[in-house]
């Protein structure tokens, strides 16, 4: 309805959605969640027409609305498995003509081609997931696809503190370097913009040729005279005072002076991945993260960001916040990401791209992206970046693996089982740190073995030099394991049955049977946090002692019990004796 209460014109046309699969049935075209398309020809497969079909329709089915599939790169990684294995069917002596004629011999041996690795075993997997919701499948080869596949073990470990400090410093000189440059013409645009350069200078050429490029992406360019294509390329040039203004026609000298090359976008990627502990998929889609509105002006800056985990069924999206106050800060490298790339983000949202905080120019105008812009971590993105630095290779999966279990020690985007499971528990890094806090936990439980452990020895009779206390004998009074060494023993007559100076005859049974009596009952009438600190340890110790003796031994010792044993053991639980 428009804004003055009209009804809004109908389209002369009925709406229809883009078809998924083209009258041949042969034709796919994917339109995933974010806009973007990719078509697929399964024509071009080393199959028979009927399974070519067949493929295809599965394919449609999962690139559909709801069918499962919400990025291009999902299709496109299985459009590759389908390659893969329409090859191998084609190979094959007789190859079955449609899906329904496959046989588990076929399964099989597509099975036993596969590589011994991760990968191998990800490809029968993905492959099998893709194929087994065809109602024509036989029932053996439905079994045949259900065989588990075992686990291969990976050798995946963290890198060494001296390895990540490396990658990290190589990271970090690498993406500097880049924010320098843009910010620093960047303020040379700014000035030109506010008139401080007089027209004709070459100041005045150069905030020219910045504010052209801020604009369309691109320094003042014209066609060379010797053709419009080279190649399958048109080729440009600078004209010659804008190339003197800018210091020449190299990319560094044009369009790199406000944006990123594909190299410095891994950089920064890099960073994040060890900042932040992220994948390298979440990092590449990552939306331009803004500071939360309460938090502008303050000198504080909030970010959230918007994270995605494709595989993950529930909780696929998370959101995570972190503060720039400072240069240390976790958000200070999103604040100066959003500078970096301030000027891409901006053409590209002009032009109606997605909203990515990871845009970079690119030398040729050719492939996914918009323009002569790119969005995330590309395959090339790496290996770019590890040329420039001469590292030998840098993975953002160890990257990310060394972050959350030698630094941050704590699930990132995965459960605590997965976190325990897959991360830590094969990572030799991970065994080191360990051994220390299993040994200080070893010890905690050694001593409180002890303290909850009669330590006492059980005498048939009294010997002789041994000294009668409240509860028991004692063997050597001036040798306290409690106190220091020849002054006596000022503990507490509760600890004596945690003493190995101490010694139990059958003397001594009924009164400790008593006391164990008491301080039972002392449990039901106290607050459990007090019976816990000041009982239960010398309770515990009297428990195991009537498990030692057993229980004829003990019920006899209950009925020896005399008015004596009952004054003293009163005494004893009322304190009298701790002065």
């Amino acid at each position: 309805m428009s804004p003055r209460g009209r009804r809004a014109a109908q389209p002369e046309e009925i709406h229809h959605r883009p078809a998924i699969v083209d009258d041949s049935g042969l034709i796919v075209r994917h339109r995933d969640l974010q806009g973007r398309v990719r078509i697929y020809d399964f024509a071009a497969l080393s199959v028979g027409s009927a399974m070519q079909r067949d493929l295809a329709g599965r394919f449609a089915a999962r690139c559909a609305p709801g069918g499962g599939w919400n990025s291009v790169a999902t299709s496109r990684a299985l459009w590759y498995l389908v390659e893969a294995f329409s090859r191998f069917l084609g190979q094959l002596d007789a190859p079955p003509a449609d899906l329904g004629e496959m046989t588990a011999g076929h399964w099989n041996a597509w099975r036993l081609s596969r590589p011994d690795s991760v990968r191998g075993a990800q490809e029968i997997g993905s492959v099998a997931s893709f194929l087994r919701d065809d109602p024509r499948l036989s029932q053996p080869l439905r079994e045949a696809m259900a065989r588990r596949v075992p686990p291969v073990r990976v050798e995946e470990r963290a890198y060494t503190p001296a390895e990540f400090d490396a990658i990290r410093l190589a990271a970090r000189r690498t993406f500097r370097a880049a924010l320098l440059r843009v910010r620093e013409n960047t303020a040379t645009l700014q000035a030109w913009r506010e008139g401080h350069h007089e027209p004709g200078t070459d100041g005045y050429l150069l905030g020219e040729a910045l504010d052209l490029l801020a604009r369309e992406g691109h320094v003042p360019r014209q066609l060379r005279k010797s053709g419009t294509s080279h190649g399958q390329r048109q080729v440009w040039r600078v004209p010659v005072p804008y190339e003197q203004a800018l210091g020449g026609s190299h990319p560094r000298h044009t369009w790199q002076r406000l944006y990123l090359t594909c190299a410095e976008v891994a950089a920064l990627g890099v960073l994040f991945a060890a900042e932040y502990g992220l994948n390298a998929t979440p990092i590449s889609e990552l939306p331009a993260p803004r500071p939360t509105p309460d938090s502008v002006g303050d000198g504080t800056l909030v970010y959230r960001i918007e994270l995605t985990k494709r595989r993950r069924q529930s909780r696929h999206s998370e959101v995570r916040n972190f503060t720039d106050f400072g240069a240390t800060s976790p958000g200070r490298l999103i604040t100066e990401a959003l500078e970096a790339t301030a000027h891409a983000r901006a053409y590209t949202a002009a032009a109606g791209g997605p909203d990515r905080l990871l845009v970079w120019h690119r030398s040729h105008a050719s492939g996914p992206g918009l323009g002569q812009f790119n969005f995330g971590l590309t395959k090339y993105s790496m290996p770019s970046w590890i040329r420039e630095t001469g590292l030998v290779s840098v993975s953002m999966r160890r990257i990310r693996k060394t972050v959350n279990v030698v630094h941050r020690r704590e699930p990132g985007q995965n459960s605590q089982d997965v976190h325990d499971r897959v991360y830590v528990l094969p990572e030799p890094q991970a065994h080191a740190v360990a051994v220390p806090l299993i040994a200080d936990g070893a010890q905690e439980a050694l001593d409180a073995a002890r303290r909850t452990v009669l330590q006492a020895r059980l005498i048939d009779a009294p010997q002789n030099g041994d000294a009668e206390t409240v509860t028991n004998g004692c063997s050597d009074y001036m040798a306290s394991p409690f106190g220091s060494a020849g002054i006596g023993c000022t503990a507490s007559f509760l600890l004596c049955t945690a003493c190995p100076n101490a010694r139990i005859a059958p003397h001594h049974h009924p009164r400790l049977a008593y006391l164990h009596q008491v301080l039972e009952g002392l449990r039901g009438v106290i607050e459990p946090v007090l019976w816990q600190a000041d009982w239960s340890e010398a309770y515990a110790r009297l428990s195991d002692l009537k498990d030692r003796i057993g229980p004829g031994v003990w019920a006899a010792a209950q009925s020896g019990v005399t008015p004596q044993d009952r004054k003293i053991i009163h005494q004893l639980v009322n304190g009298h004796y701790d002065s």
